[in-house]
């Protein structure tokens, strides 16, 4: 049985991942950081399987200690991580006392130290990986390349991603491959809160003349893992040509 383990699983692009994974026969770890409800009732939705979840914030090392022993007990191995974790709040670019230290701390610490960590952590587990190489997939952002995004400290944390994304699959090669998906705008709980006047303008400047879904971003992640098994180090952009404009 091949296992994958999704951080911040829950969340509205997590939960898709989680999904496509269970769909396809993984055993699929959920890791949240204070919503256990939530990640029960997502647990209780997936189909039949040795699935499981378990709190650890990705900025706490002994959390992740603990998930470390938890997988190697329980599954042996680990096939797929995908770090889908992160954090953000809306601040404007030109805002630059709105965004505030606190807040650059908080971004730093989850999106890019918490996503390298995390990886640390799983890497013995990666390695145990049999029948075709592992995978380590980090959710990413076009704001990385367009510096266009919630604030400028997300924007810059999520260009560290792929920057690690890229040194890792170097350093990790031959077993571990490491990719980062890159979307755009995505459908879900954030867009809710933003005027649709706002949203159509982003419809508007995207080719493909809509904006992602979850399902978009789990596809790609499951196409990784199933069949662009020769692919490392690579940004794969799920922003329907957005960059082109």
């Amino acid at each position: 049985m091949r296992t994958a383990l999704i951080t911040g699983g829950a969340g509205g692009i997590g939960s898709a991942i989680c999904r496509k994974f269970a769909e396809a026969g993984y055993s699929v770890i959920i890791t949240y950081n204070s919503d256990r409800e939530k990640a029960e009732k997502l647990l209780a939705s997936l189909p039949e399987g040795n699935h499981a979840i378990f709190q650890a914030p990705n900025t706490n090392p002994e959390k992740l200690q603990a998930l470390t022993e938890f997988i190697k007990k329980k599954y042996g191995k680990l096939d797929v991580l995908v770090n889908n974790a992160g954090i953000t709040t809306p601040v404007k670019h030109e805002d630059l006392e709105g965004l505030t230290d606190e807040w650059i701390d908080k971004i730093m610490q989850t999106n890019v130290r918490g996503t390298f960590a995390i990886i640390r952590a799983m890497q013995p587990l990666l390695a145990r990986s049999s029948g075709v190489d592992a995978l380590i997939v980090n959710i990413s952002s076009v704001a990385a390349i367009s510096g266009i995004g919630s604030n400028v400290a997300y924007c810059a944390s999520k260009a560290a991603v792929d920057s690690i994304t890229r040194s890792l699959a170097r350093a990790l090669a031959p077993k571990i491959r490491v990719v980062s998906i890159s979307p755009g705008w995505v459908l879900g709980d954030y867009t809710q809160n933003i005027d649709p006047e706002y949203l159509q303008t982003q419809i508007d400047k995207t080719p493909l003349a809509r904006l992602a879904s979850a399902e978009d971003v789990a596809n790609t992640v499951l196409a990784l893992a199933t069949h662009l098994t020769f692919t490392t180090g690579s940004i794969i952009p799920v922003d329907g040509g957005r960059l082109l404009l």
